[in-house]
């Protein structure tokens, strides 16, 4: 299995650097998620995987199967000093629809849900605000209510590695990404 980024020529497996957060979102099939981070100033990787159910280890077909409780999700490391954690949630609440449930598009089944993982009080403060905010914004524009589970840390489990980077190394790729077109608030601007 490779394990170097295929943007960013990075070890995927390397510890976290020294002075960098992370960020871990679900929202709907991983692939355009991932891309739409990777292009974004001060994030320094992004890895695909699974995370919020109960089997170790698991596979793509498992997850897929809908047996292992876990989301797709993307892995973003990233320099708080470049971008902002708020802006990451900004991304996250405008580039998927957070009111279908156990969906995203023609994407169903729990593993597509929306999911907000927090690794400290602050994350979390954040996440919990920022969806009250952005419910707000939606229910104005006849939304229904946002489905996004905000949970704890707790295990990452990396994709394999032809799901890493998969719209860089398939441009004509399936990405099912799609916001609703309402904007969400950034309460604190990015430090650059």
């Amino acid at each position: 299995m490779t394990t170097t980024h295929a943007i960013f020529n990075r070890p995927l497996d390397e510890e976290m650097p020294q002075g960098m957060d992370q960020a871990i979102f679900g929202m709907g099939c991983y692939w355009g998620p991932e891309r739409l981070f990777w292009q974004q100033h001060g994030v320094w990787l992004t890895q695909v995987g699974f995370a919020g159910g109960q089997t170790e280890n698991p596979t793509y077909d498992q997850v897929r199967a809908g047996d292992t409780g876990h989301a797709e999700v993307v892995r973003v490391v990233f320099d708080s000093s470049l971008i902002s954690y708020d802006h990451l949630l900004q991304m996250f609440w405008e580039n998927h629809d957070p009111t279908q449930g156990d969906r995203q598009g023609n994407d169903v089944g729990s593993q597509y849900r929306s999911l907000i993982m927090v690794f400290n009080h602050s994350q979390r403060a954040a996440a919990e605000a920022s969806k009250i905010d952005y419910g707000n914004r939606l229910a104005v524009e006849g939304f229904g209510a946002i489905t996004t589970q905000i949970v704890e840390e707790a295990p990452f489990w990396p994709a394999h590695d032809a799901h890493q980077q998969y719209l860089e190394k398939n441009p004509d790729g399936y990405c099912g990404l799609k916001g609703t077109g309402v904007e969400a608030s950034m309460p604190n601007p990015d430090p650059i």
